[in-house]
Parts: C-alpha cells; sequence; structure tokens
C-alpha cells in the first residue's frame, strides 16, 4: 500500500495539484483499503460501490464529501493502476443550496463587533474583495498595489493568478495596519512564527465575532465572499466582470448568485399589482 500511495503523491505533484488536495487524496485512499483490506491490484468496481453505500448508508456522509471521495480513488485507480473501472459509478447528486449572503447591516456588525486590529481587517478584507479564506491567509505585502488600488492573487484556486480590487477604506486601514503591526513577515496576517495564520484560525475569528454581533445563523469566511459577490450584483455591476473577481472559471458558478440577490427580486414588481 505504501508504495501505491507514494506513486499516488509523486503523480500528483508533478499534475500541480495543491499541498491540501493531495492530502485529501491520500487519507480517502487509505480509509478505502483499510476498510476494503484488499491488494490494490484487485480492486473492482463492486468494491468501490460498497465503499460508496457505507459512506452514505453508515457514516451519513453528505453528497459533496461522497463526491471527493470518489475523485480521490478514481484519480488512483484510472491514472496509477490503470484500471478502467469507474464507467458504471454514478455520483450522488448535490445539493443545490443557496449561498449564505449576509445584509450590508450585517456585514458593519460583524466588523464593528471586532476589537482586534488583526481580525478586523481580516474581514474587511474578505468581505471587500471577495477572497476565499485561503486566498486571504496566502496574502503577502508585495502582492498589494496600494496606489492602483489593486492586488494580485498568485496560484489561487486552479493554480491560476487574477487581480482583485482594493476598497478605499481598507487601502486606510491597511496602511495603518501595516505601518504599527510589530512583526515583519512578508504575509499581510503574519502568525507569531512567521508565517501567516491557518484557514482554521481564519474560520474562528469570523465564527466568534457573527457570536459577538448576535449574529443568530452561521456565518462562516465564504459568506463574506457571498456576500461580496451578491452585493456587486445589486449594484449593478455586470456579472462577467463579478466572474474575474471572484476567479471564477465558469460563468455558471458565478450566475448562483443570480438567484440569491433578494435586492434585485423586490424591484420586480408583480403583475397582480397592475391588474
Amino acid at each position: 500500500m505504501l508504495k501505491i500511495i507514494d506513486k499516488l503523491i509523486t503523480e500528483l505533484k508533478i499534475r500541480g495539484f495543491s499541498g491540501a488536495t493531495i492530502k485529501a487524496y491520500v487519507i480517502h485512499n487509505k480509509k478505502f483499503l483499510e476498510f476494503i483490506r484488499k491488494d490494490p491490484e484487485g480492486i473492482t468496481e463492486d468494491d468501490i460501490k460498497s465503499y460508496v453505500a457505507y459512506l452514505i448508508s453508515e457514516k451519513n456522509l453528505k453528497p459533496a464529501s461522497v463526491n471527493l471521495t470518489l475523485s480521490s480513488l478514481k484519480f488512483m485507480y484510472e491514472n496509477i493502476l490503470k484500471k478502467k473501472i469507474f464507467a458504471d459509478i454514478k455520483p450522488p447528486k448535490i445539493e443545490k443550496k443557496l449561498p449564505t449572503v449576509l445584509a450590508k447591516y450585517e456585514v458593519k456588525k460583524l466588523i464593528d463587533a471586532v476589537k482586534n486590529q488583526k481580525h478586523r481587517l481580516l474581514i474587511q478584507f474578505l468581505y471587500s474583495s471577495g477572497l476565499r479564506v485561503s486566498e486571504c491567509v496566502n496574502m503577502k505585502v508585495n502582492d498589494l498595489d496600494l496606489k492602483e488600488k489593486m492586488g494580485r492573487v498568485i496560484s489561487g484556486k486552479g493554480r491560476k493568478d487574477r487581480h482583485i480590487i482594493l476598497s478605499n477604506k481598507l487601502i486606510g486601514v491597511l496602511n495603518r495596519y501595516l505601518k504599527n503591526r510589530k512583526e515583519k513577515s512578508e504575509y499581510v496576517f503574519s502568525s507569531s512564527h512567521g508565517d501567516h495564520i491557518s484557514v482554521r484560525m481564519a474560520q474562528k475569528v469570523v465564527n466568534k465575532a457573527a457570536k459577538m454581533a448576535g449574529i443568530k445563523r452561521r456565518v462562516f469566511c465564504h459568506a463574506l465572499r457571498s456576500s461580496f459577490a451578491t452585493h456587486l450584483l445589486e449594484a449593478g455591476v455586470d456579472i462577467r466582470v463579478i466572474q474575474v473577481l471572484l476567479g471564477h472559471s465558469s460563468i455558471s458558478t458565478t450566475e448562483k448568485y443570480v438567484n440569491v440577490s433578494n435586492e434585485q427580486l423586490k424591484r420586480v414588481k408583480s403583475p397582480f399589482d397592475t391588474l
């Protein structure tokens, strides 16, 4: 098993997969082999189906989690072992849920609830630029052009670089923060060890801020990204511009925000009112 896992890691690295993806693929493949207790060369379609059924019925995993497991196994057995055993394996349908979007007053309450300068800036940055949390914590000072009010995301999701906007308000806060901070790290959100804070830490900051602000529903980092996109859409920004700012490969990914814009829905007049 160790030899085949090593081959998997090597192939993933050659193809430029991120460290987080490599870790996930390895974990899912190890768990599968521990469950099925067979030599990797002898794995069949029925073994895969048996494991998927176990994940759904016994482990109660959500479709998205099961599909990640399937992607991990498919990469291993099709690319490393050259086994064509996935043709008749259908992934479970993912639930189509609307993204969580905060109203503008809720975003303001969230920011105002935080007294720690770095933590407040983190929330402001996530919302004002629409960054993914991993992109935000990895942001380097040298990737920001405060004069041009622009920044760069280096090797974002899908290993793609892109430009982001920096708001006037954020630039003022950033200048004061960078001037006064004790750590002289290359990262905007540096830790006490000199590297950047973790994604987990950022999630905790946003979670805690929501509780302090008295927001009852669950708030997480991605909700700020969703709010950024929806509020731009409500302000009349072209959806293709929003697609570029978010770093979406497909416009269909961005279009989900069309369905969640309450302000746009409120502007629609019911035909009943015209009778």
